[in-house]
């Protein structure tokens, strides 16, 4: 059976009168099964889609990481767009009043941090306090829904809650976005009225490359299917002066600097002997960000096995490896964005909880226990196990 995005399934199956004035929070990587962006998809079966709503990155997901977004005029359509990325980072009552419900369709990459997730949380918010229906078309996570995948930290929302992360839910989830707003719903929004349009034919245990043969991109720097894996790992290379290799088509799947021994630090970071990954040592010149214009030498890590890959605790041996083996040349770094302007606290808003710094200061053998007590998910697995919607 082929799969069938919650778009699909919603321009299909009819459920919804097409005399409804929709407002839709979606981007240009949000298409059906083939590839028809679904702002226009939906068009042109007769539904109103009155205005749109755009996340970070912007309707057209091309915007710098961090960047705040215009509103603007979509080309494709010609309806409105209001950013919720800007000014604003969720649709405000005025935007509102013209419309009945409120669609999202959005892709998500599976992890914690990338922000898409907490514009749903916004909207969700928005359309509880102002009593409009949201229907969330739902997607599969391209990393699978495997429960034993997830991995924590989880997120202390007393200290450490931001925009990349609002509320407690691990680093890599393994769920779908309509699952955790079912989540959402029984735990923070009551009286919010969901409707989620499942996915057809996705079963947990599917990772992207079963679900469509060719990977839109995300985001800038998410621009294939072993980025998007690798993300939820190496997006804490955000806190360091490591480059992540933005800039780069290698973004989220090389590290480096130019200081790096990279060739030492294959060689140690192999010998580790790590599920489901292996190194090797490239140069990159990143033409924007970290280290632009500049050749850095750096370790590229390609996946050998998703079903056995840990990427958070295969990005977390890394950065420590990195921190122990370059004494004087490594060092944390601030991040700034629209969200946190100073950028301050990165990785404590990144791993969840604070003075997250401290624990890479551990011997390894003090490190590794501490480690896999964070990447624990027993208990997000029970959970959330009531709202699941796949088997």
């Amino acid at each position: 059976m082929s799969i069938q995005p919650g778009v699909d399934r919603f321009l299909t199956e009819g459920r919804f009168q097409r005399s409804i004035r929709f407002a839709l929070v979606t981007n240009n990587s949000a298409c059906t099964a083939s590839y028809i962006p679904s702002r226009l998809a939906l068009l042109s079966h007769g539904y109103r889609i009155m205005k749109l709503f755009s996340p970070e990155h912007g309707l057209q997901t091309i915007g710098p990481d961090g960047c705040p977004m215009a509103d603007g005029i979509d080309p494709l359509t010609g309806l409105p767009v209001t950013s919720l990325y800007g000014d604003k980072l969720e649709p405000e009552e005025s935007t509102l009043t013209d419309v009945d419900a409120v669609l999202l369709d959005l892709p998500d990459v599976g992890c914690r941090c990338y922000t898409y997730l907490w514009t749903l949380s916004h909207v969700m918010e928005a359309c509880s306090r102002l009593g409009k229906t949201l229907i969330l078309l739902d997607r599969p996570n391209p990393n699978s829904g495997i429960m034993s995948l997830a991995e924590g930290p989880g997120l202390d929302e007393s200290t450490c809650s931001s925009f990349i992360g609002r509320w407690d839910i691990p680093l890599r989830h393994s769920c779908t976005f309509g699952e955790l707003a079912l989540l959402w719903k029984a735990s923070r929004l009551k009286n919010l009225e969901l409707q989620v349009v499942e996915v057809g034919g996705w079963s947990r245990n599917m990772f992207y490359h079963h679900v469509a043969s060719s990977f839109v991109p995300t985001s800038p720097a998410i621009t294939n299917a072993e980025a998007c894996l690798l993300y939820s790992g190496l997006c804490l290379l955000e806190a360091t002066n490591l480059s992540e290799g933005r800039g780069t088509p290698l973004a989220f799947r090389v590290s480096g600097a130019p200081w790096l021994d990279a060739i030492a630090l294959t060689e140690q970071y192999n010998r580790l002997n790590l599920s489901g990954v292996v190194a090797r040592a490239v140069t990159f010149v990143p033409e924007s960000g970290k280290y632009y214009g500049q050749s850095c030498n750096g370790i590229m890590l390609h996946v050998a096995d998703m079903l056995r890959l840990r990427p958070v605790s295969a990005a977390m041996m890394l950065i420590k490896l990195v921190k122990d083996t370059h004494p004087g040349r490594f060092d944390w770094s601030p991040y700034p964005t629209h969200v946190n302007p100073s950028g301050e606290k990165h990785l404590d808003k990144l791993l969840g909880f604070e003075n997250a710094e401290s624990l890479f200061e551990l011997r390894w053998d003090q490190f590794m226990p501490a480690m896999q007590r964070l990447l624990d998910c027993t208990n997000w697995v029970s959970r959330v196990q009531p709202h699941l919607l796949y088997a």
